[in-house]
């Protein structure tokens, strides 16, 4: 049995991916100006400038940055984007109109990940479903962070197909949450009809 907790089209498999995180940030960073009014309303900071500027990139390898720190070094990134070496992370509170100004198609991407710090909306449902519609994002699209078992379903028809299991959580029993309905009633981004479109009625 492979010993991973990565889920990816209902499969698991090893991640060939580096993960970048942001450095900690103290509660001095948190509230510094321009930061102060959404970490009241939410609880969630952006990433402040020094945190992105101490963001240490590896030279080589396939790596999944802060979406911050890839717009910081957009230029210098540029011949790793079109060998396919650089992909995005997002948090949920964070917005993506500076990476759509910038870039064209963003399926220069071969990989987007959203990070649930703690699950307490629907933020992220929201953000995979404008990503598959809107924004007309076609490569992976991978949860991680707080995710848990009985969302991955719904993750799923939010236009997700990649999933990181939290340590410590059976990836095992996560996949059999992907299967919990064999035919699902609405439409959405991964069956666009609904079942009664779908089935024809003798």
């Amino acid at each position: 049995m492979l010993n991973s907790q990565l889920i990816l089209n209902q499969s698991l498999v090893e991640d060939e991916w580096i993960f970048v995180a942001l450095p900690s940030g103290n509660e001095e960073v948190k509230k510094q100006a321009g930061k102060v009014v959404l970490f009241k309303l939410t609880g969630e900071s952006l990433p402040t400038d020094l945190q992105i500027n101490e963001t240490v990139i590896p030279q080589t390898g396939k790596i999944i940055l802060p979406l911050s720190v890839y717009l910081k070094n957009h230029d210098a990134l540029q011949a790793r984007v079109k060998n396919n070496e650089i992909a995005l992370w997002v948090a949920t509170h964070e917005t993506l109109d500076t990476l759509l100004a910038l870039e064209k198609d963003i399926n220069i991407f071969p990989l987007i990940a959203v990070y649930v710090e703690r699950f307490q909306d629907g933020r992220i449902f929201t953000l995979g479903n404008l990503l598959r519609t809107r924004y007309q994002f076609k490569n992976t699209l991978r949860a991680f962070g707080d995710v848990l078992q009985d969302q991955l379903f719904y993750l799923k028809r939010s236009g997700f197909d990649s999933y990181l299991i939290k340590t410590g959580k059976d990836a095992n029993e996560a996949l059999k949450a992907l299967q919990s309905f064999s035919d699902p009633y609405q439409g959405a981004v991964d069956v666009k009809e609904p079942v009664w479109k779908r089935i024809v009625r003798s």
